[in-house]
């Protein structure tokens, strides 16, 4: 029922933003089907869901990519897609014989997806790598830590997740938009070191103005400011502030009980290291529950740092069902909110293979036709 829904998608199996992307898409309607590899399908299946919640809405097919029959299968699926997916190193899928130029003749209308961490081509292009490397590369990594500390990683939320899948989900969609126009299809080169760097465009347009350090722990949003960072509490929790504007700040003054007139003023750079401490013994006087008592929901721009635990019982969490339970496990709910078609959660993560049978006969395959890939052992 979502706003994708009746577009087709190949997603060839890899790990990280590839999957990220294909859940993206999947729980906004589009029909994704996983070509997974055949040597991963267990020998029988537990009872209990696949663990990896990035795989979950789509079915999960085993495929011996090896097997020239099992190419040919993803080719006459290709036919018929949308999309396709993919996230291996520049030439892995040429080498297969599932490239852009054979996918692309087999099917012009064809939007081909590529997720690599460097790019399709360039110096490192085909060097091995992870989420911290490819952050490294673009400055992010640079710029996100304490003063005096090293660069701290971002879990992979950066690289991965936000420069990698979800750009080439918007790649995906906005190649689907324009094919719309054009009646052509095309390639989608999204590499994570680029994804990475556009989504720190806004630094880089302030340090060329001047107002970036190009050192971390000492701007406005690297907790150089005593006013934008978070701080432990009494019980051993933290809370966040982000009270940036002035009437924020204000606020924060008056609900602290501190003097702003006693103090350096908010943006005199001077005084942020000797605030951060006044603040640090401050909020160390009362348990976060205290302090989420006077500060929650007004206008200083306040939360309290919750755990993954802690998250998805919050009351605001609740009220949104910004989580949801699916096969016994609490995960986010698909995002952004359509008001017609929203995202739905309608399938729990399939384990490598088990949905071979079920999900190819749902794309046109006869019994017969299954079964003769499976004595050929083109699937699995």
């Amino acid at each position: 029922m979502g706003p994708l829904e009746g577009i087709k998608v190949i997603e060839i199996a890899g790990i990280g933003p590839g999957p990220f992307c294909a859940m993206v898409l999947a729980d906004l309607g589009a029909d994704v089907i996983r070509v997974d590899r055949a040597e991963r399908v267990p020998a029988s299946f537990p009872d209990r869901p696949a663990g990896d919640l990035l795989t979950r809405n789509r079915p999960n097919i085993g495929v011996d990519l090896k097997n020239p029959d099992g190419i040919e299968l993803v080719l006459k699926m290709v036919e018929s897609a949308d999309a396709i997916i993919e996230g291996f190193r520049p030439g892995v899928m040429e080498r297969l014989g599932l490239g852009p130029d054979v996918c692309l003749k087999r099917n012009p209308k064809l939007v081909y997806g590529r997720m690599t961490g460097w790019g399709q081509e360039g110096p490192m292009a085909k060097a091995s790598g992870h989420d911290i490397n490819y952050i490294a590369l673009s400055g992010a990594l640079h710029a996100i830590g304490r003063e005096g500390e090293a660069p701290v990683p971002p879990l992979n939320l950066v690289g991965d997740f936000g420069g990698g899948g979800m750009l080439l989900a918007l790649g995906v969609v906005a190649a689907l938009v324009e094919r719309g126009k054009s009646g052509q299809g095309q390639v989608v080169d999204a590499a994570m070191v680029d994804g990475a760097a556009l989504l720190m465009a806004m630094f880089y347009g302030s340090f060329a103005a001047g107002a970036q350090i190009d050192d971390r722990g000492l701007n406005m949003l690297d907790t150089g400011t005593h006013f934008y960072n978070t701080y432990e509490t009494k019980d051993g929790k933290y809370i966040s502030l982000g009270s940036i504007e002035p009437q924020f700040y204000a606020e924060l003054m008056e609900k602290t009980g501190l003097d702003k007139e006693q103090i350096p003023a908010q943006m005199d750079r001077n005084g942020w290291r000797d605030l951060k401490k006044k603040f640090a013994e401050l909020f160390k006087t009362k348990t976060r529950d205290e302090w989420d008592a006077i500060m929650l929901g007004s206008d200083i721009c306040y939360a309290p740092v919750l755990s993954l635990a802690e998250a998805p019982d919050h009351p605001h969490n609740k009220h949104r069902s910004t989580f949801v339970e699916v096969g016994g496990v609490k995960q986010p709910a698909p995002a952004p909110r359509f008001s017609r078609t929203p995202g739905t959660i309608h399938k729990a993560p399939s384990h490598a293979g088990q949905d071979t049978n079920t999900a190819l006969k749902a794309w046109g395959w006869s019994d017969a036709e299954v079964a003769k890939l499976r004595e050929a052992g083109a699937i699995k």
